[in-house]
């Protein structure tokens, strides 16, 4: 698909530091960095007592663990969810409780959430207290359950509130109405950390530490497992989320984290003391999604929880082949997907603006991607659906800037009542069910929406570049500087840059990645290029001799020896 690049305007940086090379200093201030949040300091933390809920969700934690009650984390079964539920169970060990426990739904049984059948398998372990994370916000139903069964329930979630808010205890999510604390996009292991951090100041006060001969914990050591939960979720790294992912990247750097998460950047092939955000996007994020996706994510939460390397590696393997089965799943759904919307139309601007499909024989926990990828290809909003039994079907939404997918399905929601049974998400992601029989009718419902809210303009996918690197700024220290300067991701883009080179060499490795060798216009430097899946029907292809290139600068390591290289995002002949 063509896309558009826009290159950055130049901004006023002088407010930043002197300190800063000129081309970091106008990176940053593109990306609204301002003096008082150039210094990601644990120090520059947004106060816990702006979050509505968290000091009485801490009085109510600290007298379950005063009274020996038990207390159960209910979590969701993705990254966000495992990591919540390892920072609440470690957090809640450290700080002297007795008889803690988590669970977490298996996606094809039970579903999403705190449902009412969760809640009977709760009662079951004889749970007296109940901390949602990750999750809650839309459990109206398993709330009441659990009221009527005299449990204690305290929600922690970072989802968008739907009308109506569960009769819990006590919540605690950022998102609720009438809650100061500034960082909306605070991913589920964020709110589960401050949850704990504030327990553990409620804990201070009653001298519980003295008491019961312990040491007060160092909360600080979860970080790393925040880290990891934050980047995987795709949350904005505002200054907030960028605080706390790059304290988790220094302990993880310094050979301070956990085992499992060392195991599975092994597994990746990663180096701990290399590790940057998309690490944990790319190669860690994903394995420890795929437990969820495709079994059960107990094994991912073990894996954070383990303390014994050699263990965390056997189930670092064991999450790596699960990761490896979800591609190839993928492949295959996606390879369908892609075939069937080739029936639609040969012409892409027929192609529907709002793009439904699904398929009977395709796999629930791999939906979420494969609507990423057609997403990623045409570029329009899409949503992937799964046979979920009983006439269900299951869907996963992804969205393109400028729609708002939870706001969409709302919206189809009233507008035509009982064909939507539940969903609940963000505004780039969301989750819902049908009854298969009416998919039909939604299809165009989604496809009619999309059009009333888009323009056709917005289609085109939009590539935002820094501009053109000049050939003096092409070197390995520009490639090391970048990679310090972040953590980068979700609105917080790693930069982009763009130009125009000759193309000297071209080859295919690994079945569909291109390989270049590229000449800056001036001819006064070679250098070496990927580019990971590209169009086999367009690459490679020896006529091209010049070509429009936006990409990453970044840093080659193979045998010991670290060179530059161009991570190319997208390439146009010219």
């Amino acid at each position: 698909m063509s896309h558009r690049i826009v290159r950055r305007v130049q901004v006023d940086d002088s407010h930043l530091p002197v300190s800063l090379s000129p081309l970091l200093k106008q990176l940053y201030a593109r990306r609204g960095v301002n003096e008082g949040n150039c210094e990601l300091l644990l120090s520059k933390l947004l106060r816990p007592d702006t979050m509505k809920g968290l000091a009485e969700a801490a009085v109510l934690v600290a007298d379950a663990i005063a009274a020996q009650q038990s207390i159960l984390i209910v979590g969701d079964f993705d990254a966000d969810g495992a990591t919540s539920t390892s920072v609440c169970m470690l957090a809640l060990k450290m700080m002297g409780a007795k008889h803690v426990d988590y669970l977490i739904p298996n996606r094809f049984d039970y579903g999403y959430g705190l449902s009412p059948e969760i809640v009977a398998v709760a009662y079951s372990k004889n749970a007296d207290v109940l901390i949602t994370v990750d999750n809650g916000i839309s459990s109206i139903e398993g709330v009441a359950a659990a009221k009527l069964l005299g449990m204690t329930v305290v929600v922690t979630d970072h989802h968008l509130p739907g009308s109506s808010l569960p009769n819990a205890d006590v919540i605690v999510n950022p998102n609720q109405p009438g809650c100061q604390f500034a960082s909306k996009s605070i991913a589920g292991v964020g709110v589960a950390f401050y949850l704990m951090s504030a327990l553990r100041a409620e804990l201070r006060q009653r001298n519980w530490y003295q008491l019961q001969h312990i040491t007060e914990p160092n909360l600080g050591t979860l970080l790393d497992i925040v880290a990891l939960g934050t980047v995987a979720d795709v949350v904005s790294l505002d200054t907030n989320n960028r605080i706390l992912v790059n304290a988790g990247l220094q302990r993880v750097r310094s050979g301070r984290c956990r085992v499992g998460i060392t195991a599975l950047l092994e597994v990746a092939k990663r180096s701990p003391e290399k590790t940057v955000a998309a690490d944990f996007g790319f190669a860690v994020g994903p394995r420890l999604n795929a437990a969820g996706r495709l079994d059960e994510m107990a094994l991912g939460v073990e894996t954070l929880l383990c303390e014994d390397i050699m263990l965390a590696r056997r189930m670092a393997a064991e999450l790596d082949g699960l990761n490896q089965e979800r591609r190839e799943l993928e492949t295959g759904m996606q390879q369908e997907a892609l075939k069937s919307l080739s029936k639609v139309s040969l012409n892409e601007d027929d192609l529907p603006w709002g793009i439904a499909i699904f398929q009977d024989d395709w796999h629930q926990g791999v939906i979420g991607i494969l609507a990423s990828r057609i997403k990623d290809r045409y570029h329009r909003p899409v949503i992937a659906f799964a046979d979920a039994g009983d006439g269900i079907i299951k869907g996963s939404a992804r969205s393109i800037k400028g729609l708002h997918m939870r706001d969409l399905l709302e919206r189809i929601n009233s507008l035509f009542p009982g064909v939507i049974t539940k969903f609940g998400g963000h505004a780039m992601a969301a989750g819902l069910s049908l009854k298969a029989d009416v998919f039909e009718l939604f299809k165009q419902a989604f496809d009619d929406a999309v059009r009333e809210v888009l323009d056709y303009e917005q289609l085109t996918g939009e590539l935002l570049s820094d501009g053109e690197l000049t050939s003096d700024l092409m070197t390995l220290d520009t490639a090391l500087l970048l990679r310090n300067a972040g953590p980068w991701g979700q609105s917080f883009e790693e930069p982009l840059f763009d130009g125009i080179f000759k193309v000297i060499q071209q080859r295919i490795v690994g079945e569909k990645h291109l390989k270049l060798l590229l000449e800056t216009e001036c001819g006064s430097m070679m250098l070496d290029g990927i580019a990971f899946n590209v169009d086999l029907a367009i690459w490679p292809d020896a006529t091209i001799k010049h070509a429009r290139v936006v990409y990453k600068l970044d840093v080659n390591e193979f045998r010991g020896n670290q060179t530059v290289q161009l991570m190319v995002d997208y390439i146009e002949p010219i």
